[in-house]
């Protein structure tokens, strides 16, 4: 289970607990969608900013990693990127995509390897996941929502990998409704992985897109929900909440054994920029 120990790492120096390592730089994804200068330039800024320990890895897809490692030799970063690769070439591109990357250790360090599960979530398909992905580098797979998709979520993780929760997209099937995210995290906190999630949560409290209509699920709902789903109390109204500054006293009222089991549970969230929940946590006061 060498992937939850890597999520579960302490935190860095000056971070809270709750909130370390906590976003993954998903800006070269949907809705950002940034250049790969653009979000290479951003990624080496705030890494190397004061709370670059909010920050994971920077999210790339498998098929511009080419384009990532070009703009990356021409930037010579001081030490290799954190990268969670996302596969959306399939399963049997990764071997490929991992020779690529093994070949430039100076330029990244591999993390994680993301990838949506086939809508049958069989162990066959989860044991090649395996067989592709060292050890010692995290499997992240998303089970697809629909009947019986909890199972599939039981299944990940029986196959040690962590399980990634969908929270937007450009539809309004990509978001999940309350009782959804209330039903994942009573299994999730029963695991022995922590969970992740998509980029769908660009804010830290829960709120309606006045362009789409789309009520998008905040990180701060997310982890405060968590938080008490472990300790058995009512987990829909934390969801729910769009009061800032009552999630945000909860939150900051967590112990640190509460908060780093509310980490253990929920790893990461990716984000559409590295820079804005950084800014709404300290808003927030809670860096």
């Amino acid at each position: 289970m060498s992937s939850a120990v890597e999520l579960r790492a302490p935190g860095p120096r000056g971070i809270p607990p709750l909130f370390a390592r906590l976003i993954d730089d998903a800006s070269l994804f949907h809705p950002a969608s940034a250049p790969v200068p653009e979000a290479v330039a951003n990624h080496l800024r705030a890494r190397a900013g004061e709370y670059s320990g909010v920050l994971g890895p920077l999210m790339c897809q498998a098929s511009r990693l080419a384009e990532l490692i070009t703009e990356l030799a021409k930037e010579k970063p001081t030490k290799p990127v954190p990268l969670s690769l996302v596969c959306d070439n399939g399963l049997g591109g990764v071997p490929k995509a991992l020779s690529i990357i093994e070949d430039r250790q100076e330029l990244l360090a591999l993390e994680k390897v993301e990838m949506p599960a086939p809508s049958d979530v069989d162990g066959v398909w989860l044991e090649r996941v395996s067989e592709f992905v060292p050890e010692d580098v995290v499997r992240v797979v998303e089970p697809r929502r629909g009947e019986g998709w909890l199972e599939g979520v039981r299944r990940v993780a029986e196959h040690g990998c962590s399980p990634k929760l969908r929270t937007g997209g450009q539809t309004y099937e990509s978001f999940p409704g309350v009782d959804v995210v209330s039903d994942f995290l009573t299994v999730a906190g029963t695991l022995d992985v922590p969970f992740k999630t998509t980029s769908g949560m660009p804010k830290a409290v829960r709120h309606t897109d006045p362009e789409t209509g789309f009520q998008h699920h905040g990180f701060l709902n997310l982890l405060v929900a968590t938080g008490r789903a472990l300790s058995g109390q009512n987990v829909r109204e934390a969801l729910a909440s769009t009061d800032s500054e009552a999630l945000a006293e909860e939150a900051g009222s967590l112990s640190t054994d509460a908060a780093k089991a509310v980490r253990s549970v929920f790893s990461a969230c990716g984000a559409s920029s590295p820079d804005d929940p950084v800014a709404e946590l300290n808003e927030l006061g809670l860096l």
